[in-house]
C-alpha cells in the first residue's frame, strides 16, 4: 500500500467521521441538555460524539500532514490547501465551543480561563466565552456551518484542480572509478 493509498483511507475516515459528528451533533441538539446528561442513550450519543470528534481530528491531522509534506499547494492548488487548513482551524474553534458546553466544572474552569486570552485579541467583542448560550448557538449552527461549507468548497477544488502529482524522482547519480 503507498502513501497516496493511506491518505485517501484518511480522507476518507475524516468524511465518515465529520457525518457522524453531524448526525449525533443534530441528536444532541434536538434532545436538548437534560437528555445527554440524564439519559444512558443520550449518555451513548454524547460518547458517540465525542469519539467521533476525536477520530474526526486524528484523521484530519494525518491528511493535513500528508500533504503538507507533499507540497500539496503545487501547481495551482493553493486555494485547495487554503480552504483546508482553514477548515481545520474553524474545527479547533468549533471543538473550543463544544467542550465549553458542557455544563460542568472543567468547561466553566477552560472557559474563564480563556477569557482573558480571547479579550486580548480582540475577539471578546464577539466571542463571550462565559455566555453559554452564545457558545452553544456558535457550536450548533455557525461554526457547523462554516466547517460544512468550507469542506464542499475543498473537496470541489480537489474535484476541479486534481490531486498533486507526486515529485520527480531524481536521477541517480553514478560514480566513476
Amino acid at each position: 500500500m503507498n502513501n497516496e493509498t493511506l491518505l485517501v483511507i484518511f480522507v476518507a475516515l475524516t468524511m465518515v467521521a465529520l457525518m457522524v459528528v453531524i448526525g449525533t451533533g443534530c441528536l444532541l441538539a434536538l434532545r436538548g441538555p437534560e437528555w445527554w446528561h440524564l439519559s444512558s442513550v443520550g449518555h451513548f450519543t454524547n460518547s458517540l460524539h465525542l469519539w467521533s470528534v476525536e477520530i474526526f481530528f486524528f484523521a484530519m491531522v494525518i491528511h493535513l500532514w500528508g500533504k503538507y509534506f507533499m507540497a500539496a499547494w503545487r501547481g495551482g492548488r493553493a486555494l485547495t490547501w487554503i480552504t483546508g487548513v482553514v477548515t481545520f482551524v474553524t474545527s479547533i474553534a468549533t471543538a473550543f465551543t463544544g467542550y465549553l458546553v458542557q455544563t460542568n466544572f472543567d468547561s466553566q474552569w477552560i472557559a474563564t480561563q480563556a477569557k482573558d486570552g480571547i479579550n486580548a485579541t480582540g475577539a471578546g467583542a464577539y466571542w463571550n466565552v462565559l455566555n453559554v448560550g452564545q457558545m452553544l448557538m456558535w457550536h450548533i449552527v455557525l461554526l457547523p456551518i462554516a466547517i460544512i461549507a468550507l469542506v464542499g468548497l475543498h473537496v470541489l477544488l480537489v474535484r476541479v484542480k486534481g490531486v498533486v502529482p507526486p515529485f520527480e524522482e531524481a536521477p541517480a547519480r553514478t560514480v566513476d572509478a
